[in-house]
């Protein structure tokens, strides 16, 4: 009682020099993800990562991405992942099922090949939402790859 312990702490890193990162982007509500792509582009250079390091897989729609990214993690060519997307409620059910699949599946690749990987697909209620959240979701899709690549290593 009383004792003075001190705990190691890893405070994340943003150094993204020298790291691969693969994207896999969804073709379906295009505008939004090109915001999010655009971003996330951005803040990955403004990281370190070099442009020639960063590769980018486009995908027709949020249920495809799960494939093209344990693809992507098997190849052991990328220290982290990004997945973009958009899901916009409809009219039917589908909705749900296309959103908890996708993020399911994006779970499970990450917990199977321990390779970091970013949930950036939005699930929204209408277009506007999509725009109004892109630029920071997408800015902050980049920071969490680069944070998580580098704690990867350092565990």
């Amino acid at each position: 009682m009383g004792t003075n312990t001190t705990f190691a702490e890893l405070d994340p890193v943003y150094d993204g020099k020298g790291m691969r990162i693969g994207i896999t982007m969804s073709r379906f509500n295009r505008d939004i993800c090109d915001g999010l792509l655009s971003a996330c582009e951005r803040e990955l250079l403004k990281l370190g990562v070099a442009k020639d390091d960063i590769t980018i897989v486009s995908v027709p729609g949020a249920l495809e991405h799960t494939i093209t990214l344990k693809k992507m993690a098997e190849s052991h060519k990328y220290d982290s992942l990004i997945a973009i997307g958009s899901i916009v409620r409809g009219e039917t059910y589908h909705f749900e099922i296309v959103a908890n699949e996708s993020a399911r599946g994006i779970t499970n690749v990450q917990l199977q090949t321990n390779v970091p990987i970013v949930n950036a697909v939005l699930t929204l209620e209408t277009d506007d939402q999509g725009y109004q959240r892109m630029m920071e979701k997408g800015t902050d899709a980049a920071r969490v790859a680069v944070e998580m690549a580098n704690l990867m290593k350092r565990i």
